[in-house]
């Protein structure tokens, strides 16, 4: 019969091994401080737009990580809007994506408020606006009850299911998750980082709800690196890396989850993906630098509307090959006004023809990489 972390005498007094951790902890510092020098040097505008990108992808992550796939422009465009970020052409967000979204600003932006019951109902509660999860319907704003089973992470076909996990039974989850919002709230003398490592495993460990444990747990991880900054705009995202290292993740977990109480480990882990997390920050700094850098380069420049809408696509960039047909379609205009939108910024030397390969002419950002 296997035994669980939280089924230890002890759960949850972790053993850590500090000495070990040491060097992780420093690289994670020393590239949080170099990436938000480099942050502060750029304007507010394109610390905003790398805000907005970065959200993004936190958010479009998060969810992919448990098999959801989001809009982007729908995300990105609900974000833009609650932060005040001019990208342009806004694209309707469903209630889902606002209620993800949501969620995400509550822990990034309000880092600093103490986390009660009552907010993780309300995160949960917008998580799951239409109180179900697929077809089933499920506990809203409320711990899980479990309903006379047990609560599993499995994999499998039915019948050969492979149990990785099982959470502590319901009638627990109210007694240890009065205690994790005691320790999160207080323990002032805990450095974050390890907080935050520590608080996503006990989350993901007690899952407290019936669905969106990962998620949840992983805004609790944003909350903590936003406070470890004493910052609320985020350069970087620690859920697109996990999505990238997936397996991994879950395997470092269930192998922590049926271990002892020493997660040295597990906080190796955690940290190793969250330095891979800022460095690949490099890519959000170089996209919206040259975004910034094209912008301003053409400062003097009269676009339209839809030729800034999908000028600002490009540069995000799109999903696929641009058409023709694509342009009339996503800025909502006739063939011929997109024909003619096209023309004009091939004319100022912006777009290009690409080479012949198909049975549509597609275009791209002149000098920009295909």
């Amino acid at each position: 019969m296997t035994t669980y972390i939280y089924q230890r005498k002890g759960w949850p007094d972790f053993r850590i091994d500090q000495t070990k951790l040491a060097g992780r902890l420093a690289a994670v510092r020393d590239l949080q401080v170099r990436l938000l020098g480099r942050m502060g040097e750029l304007g507010f505008v394109l610390r905003a737009e790398a805000t907005v990108q970065s959200l993004t992808e936190e958010v479009l992550k998060s969810s992919e990580i448990e098999g959801e796939k989001l809009d982007r422009d729908k995300v990105r465009s609900s974000l833009a809007r609650r932060l005040g970020v001019d990208i342009g052409a806004l694209t309707p967000a469903d209630r889902h994506v606002e209620g993800v979204v949501e969620m995400m600003l509550d822990a990034t932006q309000k880092y600093s408020k103490p986390l009660t019951k009552t907010r993780l109902f309300d995160w949960h509660a917008a998580l799951f606006p239409t109180g179900r999860s697929g077809m089933s319907r499920i506990a809203v704003g409320a711990w899980r009850k479990d309903k006379g089973a047990p609560m599993q992470v499995v994999s499998g076909p039915i019948g050969r299911e492979k149990v990785h996990y099982e959470a502590p039974p319901a009638e627990r989850v109210d007694r240890e998750m009065r205690a994790f919002l005691t320790w999160f709230n207080g323990e002032k003398d805990v450095d974050p980082l390890l907080k935050a490592g520590i608080a996503h495993l006990v989350f993901v460990t007690v899952h407290p709800f019936d669905d969106g444990n990962g998620r949840i747990a992983r805004a609790l991880t944003d909350l903590l690196l936003a406070r470890s900054e004493h910052s609320p705009q985020r350069f970087y995202s620690m859920s697109a890396q996990i999505r990238a290292e997936r397996d991994a993740y879950y395997e470092i977990l269930e192998k922590t989850q049926r271990g002892d109480l020493d997660i040295t480990a597990w906080l190796d882990w955690f940290f190793d993906c969250l330095v891979r997390a800022l460095e690949s920050a490099d890519t959000t700094l170089a996209s919206v630098l040259a975004k910034g850098h094209f912008w301003e380069r053409y400062r003097a420049t009269s676009f339209n509307e839809r030729q800034r809408l999908m000028l600002n696509k490009l540069l995000d960039g799109f999903d696929g090959k641009l058409t023709s047909s694509k342009w009339a379609k996503v800025s909502k205009c006739s063939p011929d006004t997109a024909l003619r939108d096209i023309d004009a910024l091939i004319a100022l030397g912006i777009l290009k023809k690409d080479a012949a390969g198909g049975r549509s002419t597609s275009y791209s950002l002149a000098g920009a990489p295909r």
